[in-house]
């Protein structure tokens, strides 16, 4: 295992982190299914060990995640190891079984003190507004809130888990006002938006997460056009025949031999991509099996110019138009 700086803090982090929204189960806020689908937080602790062996040492969670459950099972094993970079996020509530965004001063305070209890922490070292939008921080305190929290030391840093189709305006805000120290952001093989940002917030000395490394497992190589999710995963409603066809289609044409090439797995393919952009800090696979944290933190490799260029380029042959179907998708 690697390590990088987060940025300009002094957080010094595994290159391969533990994404723990699907430790968090099969929750469900009325009718929309806000997990994966069920979970036995038996494996999920057998995956935590495994990826601890593994030399993983960032763990990334939300107080939505399972509504709590994520929190909690990470607070049940991780609580005694002073070792472990713990991150979680707030903004997302259940209110009368409809989702809530809550950017309020009070509430993210209060939502500080609850996350604290259930990780069995003093401190989180990095806290995220969780797709925080302009109207949040032009109209409600939520700067001030972290600020707050840094300076009663209940958080150590804080940054924004940014929108995943439109990131810029957000970063951008808090990059102008020099104000938060990192951004969560979807970078990977078929959504590639975000690169221009992670550019610039890499110049500007903030950390940068990578989520969705593996696009909701598309780019495991483990699904085909007849894949199918149980209702209580979110993957259910994000994607439909065109778009698993249309993706399916490019990448066994022009990125899988590149797995040939390296001798490597196409999830290794996928994670060495990210970690290819020295601005990238970390990237976070959700992990839910020991057997996802050995494949994971596998064969992680930087690629040649030339085939980051390539994989580029198809972006915007290609898979451009397969991540408007996503967007499209919700």
């Amino acid at each position: 295992m690697q390590y990088r700086k987060f940025g300009n803090t002094s957080l010094k982090i595994s290159e391969i982190g533990f994404g723990a929204w699907a430790i968090g189960g099969n929750a469900m806020v009325g009718n929309t299914a806000i997990g994966w689908g069920k979970a036995d937080d038996a494996v999920s602790a057998a995956a935590i060990h495994q990826a601890l062996d593994c030399g993983v040492n960032f763990f990334d969670t939300a107080d939505f995640y399972g509504l709590g459950h994520s929190e909690n099972l990470l607070g049940k094993l991780l609580a005694k190891n002073k070792e472990i970079i713990m991150a979680t996020k707030v903004g997302h509530r259940n209110i009368n079984e409809t989702i809530q965004l809550d950017y309020s001063k009070a509430y993210i305070i209060s939502a500080c003190e609850a996350s604290l209890k259930r990780l069995q922490r003093d401190t989180i070292d990095y806290y995220q507004l969780h797709s925080a939008r302009m109207q949040h921080f032009e109209k409600e305190q939520c700067v001030e809130a972290m600020e707050i929290l840094k300076q009663q030391g209940k958080i150590r840093y804080w940054g924004l888990s940014l929108n995943t189709f439109y990131p810029e305006p957000e970063a951008n805000y808090l990059m102008d006002n020099k104000q938060g120290h990192g951004f969560q952001l979807v970078y990977n093989i078929i959504n590639q938006r975000a690169l221009p940002l992670v550019k610039t917030a890499g110049e500007n000395g903030f950390g940068i997460i990578a989520r969705m490394p593996l696009q909701f497992g598309l780019l495991t190589g483990k699904f085909s056009s007849e894949t199918n999710f149980s209702a209580d995963d979110h993957r259910s409603f994000r994607f439909n025949k065109e778009i698993l066809n249309d993706a399916l289609k490019v990448l066994e044409e022009k990125i899988w031999p590149l797995c040939d090439k390296y001798n490597i797995s196409k999830t290794a393919l996928a994670l060495s991509y990210i970690l290819s952009y020295d601005a990238i800090s970390v990237v976070i696979p959700g992990i839910r099996t020991a057997q996802h944290a050995i494949d994971n933190t596998l064969d992680i490799i930087k690629l040649a110019a030339a085939d980051i260029e390539m994989i580029e380029n198809i972006f915007t042959t290609d898979f451009a138009a397969v991540v408007n179907l996503m967007e499209k998708q919700g």
